[in-house]
């Protein structure tokens, strides 16, 4: 009997993309269990103990964005690369059939690319930077801006990813200085361009 390929998911569900370059988009998150990088300003939390969460067959995974057929399937953790992501994106395009929907992916990059993606949001942190196969495979860069050294951390990045690269600063949530700064220096430096939790601000996951 082959073995049955499956992941630990925290959560599935259907919402909008509620930061970055497709904020507003129908999208579907798949978001899994296992993260090592342990951000302090981390809102799922809940996500890091890998053991913590259920394993779920890739097909069934598969199935459920089939069935919903969004605009978008975004994998998300937890840290997600620590998987291999390559059995469960070739399952949401055979799922899909003819449909066509765009899967992302939105890590920090400390784990080698694994999976094939249409779009990958990188969001890098200074405490465990990213495997260098990550910044070649990158079409949107976001960094969360909480002090100035997060500033520099950001523009370091910058210079690592191609220039067609969308570069995104997004302020801490809950942090009025941290949204001063950036805002200020995004009309500094137009190469930048400011995202914001939209999800957060109407309530929704």
């Amino acid at each position: 009997m082959p073995t049955v390929i499956s992941y630990p998911v925290v959560e599935t569900f259907h919402s909008v993309q509620g930061e970055g370059a497709w904020a507003g988009t129908n999208a579907v998150f798949i978001r899994l269990g296992g993260c090592d990088v342990h951000c302090r300003f981390c809102d799922t939390k809940e996500s890091w103990n890998v053991n913590s969460h259920p394993l779920q067959p890739v097909h069934d995974i598969a199935d459920t964005v089939g069935k919903i057929k969004p605009a978008i399937a975004v994998i998300t953790g937890g840290e997600p690369l620590m998987h291999n992501l390559d059995p469960l994106t070739d399952s949401i395009r055979l799922a899909l059939g003819k449909t066509h929907i765009s899967i992302h992916l939105e890590t920090s990059g400390a784990y080698p690319k694994s999976g094939n993606f249409d779009w990958v949001t990188l969001s890098p942190k200074t405490f465990k930077p990213p495997h260098p196969s990550v910044y070649a495979q990158v079409q949107e860069l976001k960094i969360v801006v909480s002090s100035e050294s997060d500033l520099q951390w950001a523009e370091l990045q910058s210079s690592l990813v191609d220039l067609s690269t969308l570069k995104y600063l997004q302020p801490q949530w809950g942090n009025p200085e941290a949204q001063e700064l950036t805002l200020n220096y995004v009309l500094a430096h137009p190469q930048w361009r400011l995202s914001l939790q939209t999800h957060k601000y109407l309530g929704v996951r």
